[in-house]
């Protein structure tokens, strides 16, 4: 997932996966508000899934929000159009129901159309757009 992000944004991601990304991961395994999670087919680990347990309180300007966000979901390219990510998520539903959060969230970069094809599909709306405005 890494490469794809770091070919997509070279100007903001590093490529490879080094030492301080696996302690990353380990960070979101044994966070308390925060897990990875996996799909395996016949004990192979084939999609995983980085995600948050986010509980916002309610602000003068913004009402409390409890959901569920999505960091990044990847699939192994051999395993892709097989239902993976689809399983994933809806592991993901029933986690956030149990969770008693309202909604599941996500960002994606506007060069990841496979990406943003997919979450369509399975009924993720658009609700804001991030903007950049380059000076180099």
């Amino acid at each position: 997932m890494n490469e794809i992000h770091a070919v997509g944004r070279p100007d903001v991601f590093k490529a490879g996966f080094d030492r301080k990304l696996k302690d990353l991961a380990y960070t979101l395994i044994n966070g308390e508000n925060s897990n990875i999670l996996v799909a395996e087919r016949d004990g192979v680990i084939c999609g995983m899934a980085c995600v948050e347990y986010v509980c916002k309180p309610e602000t003068p300007y913004t009402m409390e929000r409890k959901f569920y966000h999505v960091q990044e979901i990847a699939v192994d390219e051999s395993f892709r159009r097989q239902g993976v990510a689809g399983e994933l998520f809806e592991f993901m539903k029933v986690d956030a129901e149990k969770r008693e959060l309202t909604k599941i969230e996500l960002d994606v970069w506007a060069f990841n159309e496979s990406a943003i094809e997919f979450y369509e599909a399975i009924g993720f709306e658009q609700t804001r757009m991030w903007m950049e405005y380059n000076l180099q």
